[in-house]
């Protein structure tokens, strides 16, 4: 059970199905204060076109209840979506923050790119990089830091009052968990992860930032660690280390590559802005080859 005295943020979820990604407004339920966590740009990929309506929804909600914008949470560098963080920084305010591991992204990333020494790898495109138990605040509600690497080493899981933002690192409890093959997961370190948020509360609400509606059901991103410990397909109560390790693996094996994975990690792991001009004004992304 949470204490009584838990804060209990009030939690809005914005579904985009183009990428199966929650964004969510999380407001201090005793003040006009509010966070933003993962939000979405939209990009037409063949087309080279971005738009910004997955963005304006989180931006009309937030100015349609007269809330005060203080975060812009990012939960990891994500590879299936591209951060809308700078352009709803832009027009509400608010300060962009990730894990400070994204150092270990940047400097992994920066080489596939081929960046250059202009690239920066020590994370200032960020407003503030956050430490495994650091604390900050929305409105008068405490926010705590969980560092959960696995999926990628800079994930974060945001622990609300009784709520928890757990990005990639679990799904819902019918969808298992994220994949640990992107350079810098292990598996075995997400299998830590995971339990350390099992061992939050039990009734704790736990918020997916993906989900992939298994078996044709409606889509879902709510549950809680009660449920996940009872119920999770790939690492509920009693699945050992090796077993989760030995099923992840296989698992991700089978996947192939996020269809947005060179766009996403390009401008996620520059807090959501653009690579710079080129001497006309134009702005690329790269796609390194392989096979060659």
């Amino acid at each position: 059970m949470t204490d009584a005295a838990t804060p209990r943020p009030e939690v809005t979820a914005f579904f985009d199905q183009a990428t199966n990604t929650v964004s969510y407004v999380v407001k201090d339920p005793a003040s006009s204060a509010c966070a933003i966590v993962d939000p979405v740009l939209d990009i037409d990929y063949a087309a080279g076109r971005l738009t910004y309506e997955s963005a304006e929804r989180l931006i009309a909600f937030v100015r349609a209840h007269g809330l005060q914008l203080e975060w812009l949470i990012e939960t990891h560098v994500h590879a299936d979506h591209l951060s809308a963080a700078p352009y709803i920084q832009d027009r509400l305010g608010g300060l962009i923050g990730i894990g400070a591991e994204i150092t270990v992204v940047q400097e992994v990333f920066g080489k596939v790119f081929n960046e250059g020494t202009e690239f920066r790898r020590d994370g200032s495109q960020f407003d503030r990089l956050f430490l495994d138990g650091d604390r900050y605040v929305i409105g008068g509600m405490e926010a705590t830091t969980l560092h959960t690497p696995g999926h990628t080493p800079a994930c974060m899981t945001h622990v609300v009052g009784d709520a928890a933002f757990v990005g990639d690192t679990l799904f819902m409890p019918d969808g298992g968990t994220a994949r640990a093959d992107f350079p810098g997961g292990d598996a075995h370190a997400l299998y830590h992860s995971i339990r350390r948020i099992l061992a939050l509360p039990d009734a704790t609400r736990l918020f997916m930032c993906h989900d992939y509606a298994p078996g044709g059901r409606e889509f879902r991103w709510e549950t809680t660690v009660a449920e996940e410990r009872a119920n999770n397909i790939h690492v509920r109560d009693g699945v050992t280390e090796e077993e989760f390790v030995t099923l992840r693996m296989a698992r991700d094996a089978s996947l192939s590559a996020p269809k947005l994975i060179i766009p996403s990690i390009q401008v996620n792991m520059r807090a959501g802005e653009l690579p710079p001009p080129d001497a006309d004004g134009r702005r690329f992304l790269k796609v390194p080859l392989q096979g060659l």
